[in-house]
């Protein structure tokens, strides 16, 4: 559970931004949507696997520049 405390001079616009900079960090979002449906294992690796390429692939190509 996320808890936000709000000081006497801080606005509710800055309160939630902090709220939602907490959300993001705790990656609740992306928990809540892998638990939407259930995924074999042997998915699970196979997407892991295939976004530790894209990204490999990415940091040689910037280090070609």
């Amino acid at each position: 559970m996320i808890i936000i405390t709000v000081g006497k001079n801080e606005t509710i616009d800055r309160a939630l931004k902090r709220y939602k900079y907490k959300v993001i960090k705790t990656k609740q979002i992306e928990n809540l949507r892998d638990r939407q449906e259930f995924k074999k294992k042997c998915v699970k690796r196979r997407e892991k696997i295939k976004k530790a390429k894209y990204v490999q692939k990415l940091k040689d190509s910037y280090n070609d520049y």
